[in-house]
């Protein structure tokens, strides 16, 4: 369904370049779920601007992007646009940015319909109350003749879900898209996307930078450093026997149930590289625990692990290292 190929995303800034996304090569098959997982700044939400081309009107994008056999790179303004919604569909972080907080929830939902399915007035409302209903929104329609600041949190959000399902895309993109909401809201609103996936049969991508959130709910995961993909796995697999530093740090630093109250959680010591300033080795090289003189000088590349679909990106994975200290 999508495939990125050594895409590379540049951006002008006063400091000189700065390079969002580092040659970067992800796939997604249809009715698949891919997370994409890394801390801010990591190129995550760039890399689904890539994918959207939405990118900002400087940037500089190279590789190709292809989905459902078109490469997005070479399609017409006109014809992205109608690709939009339509069958490629997103989902931002925060609702109350992606909502039109002067048009009423009805408006944004009609309009949609209208505008790639064709539906006449009635047909899109009606299509409006049972979207609205089947992402869980109470008295679906008294809700279309209000506006966003009526809605809590997590009900805008819906919202916004209900938007990005209403076309029926092939892909649906999930940036954050719990972060904005509670914590009591956040696993609703992850159950709802996919029960959704499941019963559309879309392929869809969550970016976190949470691996719990894509523990239960994904087929792959990527995790992102620096601009770059460090390791790549089917989801069981990664957690199973996870190969990059990178990776285990972001999976300690998650809260334990059954931790003793008032654990300190251990943190990733140091800060992210500056992106204007790309290092010579390793990026993850000055914080890793594991790093020798190599990783500060060379670059290590994506490598298969047991299989061709495992690969990570380290010249020390946490194997071999398990097996020198037993």
């Amino acid at each position: 369904m999508l495939s990125v190929e050594d895409v590379v995303v540049d951006l002008p800034t006063p400091r000189g370049n700065l390079r969002a996304v580092d040659h970067v090569d992800l796939t997604v098959g249809a009715g698949r779920t891919l997370g994409i997982v890394g801390e801010s700044g990591c190129g995550k939400t760039m890399l689904s601007r890539a994918v959207l081309q939405l990118l900002p009107k400087k940037a500089k994008l190279s590789g190709r992007v292809m989905f459902d056999g078109q490469d997005l790179l070479q399609l017409p303004p006109e014809k992205l646009r109608k690709l939009r919604g339509r069958s490629l569909a997103v989902v931002f972080q925060d609702p109350m940015t992606s909502l039109n907080p002067v048009l009423t929830i009805g408006t944004q939902l009609i309009e949609t319909l209208q505008e790639h399915l064709e539906l006449d007035d009635a047909a899109a409302t009606r299509r409006s109350v049972e979207l609205l209903a089947a992402v869980g929104i109470p008295a679906p329609e008294q809700r279309l003749a209000q506006y966003p600041h009526q809605l809590s949190g997590g009900m805008r959000q819906r919202v916004a879900i209900a938007i990005a399902l209403s076309c029926e895309p092939k892909l649906l993109i999930a940036d954050e898209p719990t972060t904005a909401l509670d914590v009591t809201i956040q696993a609703q609103i992850l159950d709802l996307l996919a029960r959704e996936q499941r019963r559309r049969h879309m392929a869809m991508i969550i970016i976190t930078h949470d691996l719990g959130v894509v523990a239960g709910r994904t087929d792959e995961v990527a995790v992102m450093y620096a601009g770059r993909v460090v390791e790549r796995a089917p989801t069981l697999a990664l957690f199973k026997k996870m190969r990059m530093p990178y990776t285990e740090a972001l999976l300690a630093a998650l809260p334990k149930l059954d931790a003793a109250p008032h654990t300190p959680l251990p943190a990733i010591s140091g800060r992210p590289p500056d992106p204007t300033r790309p290092l010579k080795g390793c990026s993850f090289s000055p914080r890793c625990r594991y790093a020798v003189a190599r990783c500060q000088n060379e670059k290590p590349a994506l490598e298969a692990a047991e299989t061709s679909a495992h690969q990570f990106a380290c010249f020390h994975p946490i194997e071999a290292h398990a097996d020198a200290n037993a």
